[in-house]
C-alpha cells in the first residue's frame, strides 16, 4: 500500500471510529434521559455527578483516566491512542447531547421505556461501528482484557464482576438503579452481537475501494 493510500485508509477508519463514538454517546444519553435506570457505568457517573458536581461527561472522562491508568499498570503497557480518544470524546459527546434542550424525559412511562430501548439499540450500533474501525478498544474494554490476562477468567465472568462492582458503587453514591438497568444489562450484549457483524460489513464496504485500488497497483 502506498503512503497516500495508507493515509486515506487510516483517515477512513478514524472517521468510522468517531461516527461510532457519536452514535454510541447519543444512545447512552437516551438511556440516561429515559430516567428508568441506565447502564452500570452510567449509574456510577451519575452517582459521582450527584455527589460531587461537575458533569456526567466529565466523570466519564475522569473514571476513564483511572481505568486506563489501572489497565496500563496491569499489562505494563501504555494505552493505545484509540482507548485514550474513546475516553475523552465519549465524555465530551455525552455532555454535548445532554445540553440539547428538546431532548427531554418523556411524560409517560411507556415513552420512557421506548426511549430506553431506542437508546440501547443506538448505543449497540455505535459500539459496533467504533469496534469495526479496529483502532483500539475503549478504556473499560481495555481493563476487561487486562483482567482476563491477569486472572485467566472467561470474558463473561470478568464483565459481570466489573459491572456488579461498578453498579454497587454507583448505587451507594445515589446513581439511578431501576428496572432499566436490568433491561440494559440483559439486552446490550445481544444488540451488540447483532450490530457488530453488520457494522463490520459496512466498514469493509467503505474500505473496499481502497483495497481494490491497492491490489490493482500491486499487480
Amino acid at each position: 500500500m502506498s503512503h497516500s493510500h495508507y493515509k486515506y485508509a487510516s483517515l477512513l477508519r478514524w472517521t468510522v471510529y468517531f461516527i461510532g463514538l457519536l452514535v454510541m454517546s447519543f444512545g447512552i444519553v437516551l438511556t440516561i434521559k429515559a430516567d428508568v435506570g441506565c447502564a452500570p457505568w452510567d449509574v456510577l457517573h451519575i452517582g459521582l455527578y450527584r455527589k460531587f458536581g461537575l458533569t456526567i461527561g466529565t466523570w466519564s472522562i475522569i473514571v476513564g483516566i483511572v481505568i486506563l491508568a489501572l489497565s496500563s499498570l496491569l499489562v505494563k503497557q501504555l494505552p493505545k491512542l484509540g482507548a485514550f480518544l474513546n475516553m475523552l470524546f465519549v465524555g465530551v459527546f455525552i455532555d454535548m447531547y445532554m445540553m440539547i434542550p428538546y431532548l427531554q424525559t418523556p411524560a409517560t412511562i411507556a415513552g420512557r421505556f421506548a426511549m430506553l430501548l431506542i437508546g440501547i439499540v443506538i448505543a449497540g450500533y455505535g459500539m459496533g461501528l467504533y469496534i469495526s474501525a479496529d483502532v483500539g478498544a475503549g478504556p473499560r474494554d481495555s481493563l476487561m482484557l487486562a483482567l482476563m490476562d491477569l486472572t485467566g477468567w472467561k470474558v463473561q465472568y470478568i464483565r459481570i464482576a466489573m459491572e456488579a462492582f461498578v453498579l454497587l458503587i454507583g448505587w451507594l453514591l445515589g446513581g439511578p438503579v431501576s428496572i432499566g438497568t436490568l433491561i440494559f444489562c440483559v439486552t446490550i450484549g445481544s444488540v451488540a452481537g447483532v450490530a457488530l457483524p453488520q457494522c463490520r460489513r459496512i466498514t469493509e464496504r467503505i474500505m473496499e475501494p481502497i483495497h481494490m485500488e491497492t491490489q490493482g497497483l500491486s499487480r
